[in-house]
């Protein structure tokens, strides 16, 4: 009897938990997240759609630019889940490398810009905490990972977009073959 007693009270907890991280989500990220896509969609409106359009679409153009500049701005001025929006001015054969390259960028950017992710600087601080100990600098920390995490990024967004573009023609020759 004891045991059912637990489990009925262990089960409710759990879902006292959700409630009490659902209520700051309700708090705090998601007004957070709707008063920067307001302000973000108003620049837009500003600006003109098709400036913004034009400009993203130079600035995606190489892949160069497309896999290093355009994720860091989205991450160091968006920060997370802000700078995935941006990819609304990427062509549709892009969007699934440039939403990995900038989710890829999220936890490198921590170091030098942890407003961009407050969420992952537990993982930061548990590494510069080892330095700190060791009396070393953290600023060469942080713009090493800043620096890895843009080639890092890079090889993924090359990757990915090879990846996505072969799967795209396959399906395009099976449909095309009469296949599924």
């Amino acid at each position: 009897m004891e045991s059912i007693a637990w489990f009925a009270n262990a089960f409710i907890e759990l879902f006292k938990s959700g409630a009490t991280i659902f209520a700051g989500w309700v708090a705090g990220i998601i007004p957070l997240v709707i008063v920067m896509m307001t302000a973000f969609n108003s620049l837009i409106k500003l600006i003109g759609e098709d400036k913004v359009n034009r400009l993203a679409e130079k600035s995606t153009k190489y892949m160069i630019t497309r896999y290093t500049i355009l994720p860091i701005l989205a991450v160091v001025f968006l920060g997370n889940p802000m700078c995935y929006t941006l990819g609304r001015f990427v062509k549709e054969k892009y969007k699934p490398a440039f939403y990995d390259t900038t989710v890829s960028f999220i936890h490198p950017v921590t170091g030098l810009f942890p407003h961009a992710n407050p969420a992952e600087l537990f993982v930061y601080m548990g590494i510069a905490a080892g330095l700190t100990q060791q009396g070393l600098p953290l600023g060469d920390l942080a713009v090493r990972y800043f620096l890895v995490g843009i080639v890092v990024i890079f090889i993924r967004g090359v990757i990915t977009e090879r990846i996505y573009s072969y799967m795209y023609n396959s399906q395009q020759k099976k449909q095309s073959a009469g296949g599924e």
